[in-house]
């Protein structure tokens, strides 16, 4: 184990997905909500750990596949961050309810929230470009430790979902008002459909 390699390989799989994205909301949501947060938390990480480790040990293969795949990403990851933006939209506009113990126990089915999850992670291209193509990139700087950078990458991101996820749970009682949650629906909202855009215009 090359340790500074390792280092570089976590602070660099930090930086990439600290940034508030897709992904991130819905993990921070969750976990304000108090629902399902282990199995998110786990499915961002693997989903992340299986990437990393394409980038790493396949970059140059990856990067040759299918050329046609990344505009049916791009549009498909739209498409999709579209529709979440809208139905976090409803919610704000509709939703009176603040974050209690009674609103917390009626719970979303485990396979819907796993469903939409996969699919912000899966179905957005950003994911594809920070992982597999940036830190695939990086990587061929280290020749022979590219094994201690994949993992100092792909454990910041199991450090980072699960703090995200269980951290949240200290802002219940800012979301114990009814406003404070309507304005995260909102914010998550704005946050898809931006993300949305920049798919759009292709950058």
């Amino acid at each position: 184990m090359d340790l500074a390699v390792f280092f570089t390989g976590l602070m660099m799989g930090l930086s990439l997905i600290v940034a508030i994205g897709a992904q991130n909301a819905f993990v921070l949501r969750q976990g304000l909500r108090g629902e399902h947060v282990f199995a998110v938390c786990l499915t961002c990480a693997i989903s992340d750990a299986i990437l990393i480790t394409v980038g790493v040990t396949s970059f140059g293969t990856v990067s040759g596949w299918l050329p046609w795949i990344e505009p049916v990403m791009r549009f498909g990851g739209a498409a999709f961050l579209i529709w979440y933006g809208a139905k976090s939209l409803q919610s704000a506009l509709r939703s009176t309810e603040a974050l209690t113990a009674e609103t917390s126990s009626v719970m979303t089915d485990l396979f819907r929230t796993l469903v939409a999850c996969l699919s912000i992670t899966w179905l957005n291209p950003h994911v594809y470009l920070d992982t597999v193509v940036l830190l695939g990139t990086i990587s061929t700087q280290f020749a022979g430790s590219q094994g201690s950078f994949a993992i100092g990458a792909i454990l910041g991101s199991f450090a980072f979902f699960f703090a995200l996820g269980y951290g949240a749970v200290r802002l219940r009682p800012v979301f114990e008002q009814p406003l404070a949650w309507r304005i995260l629906e909102v914010l998550i909202a704005l946050v898809m459909w931006i993300i949305a855009f920049k798919l759009l215009i292709g950058s």
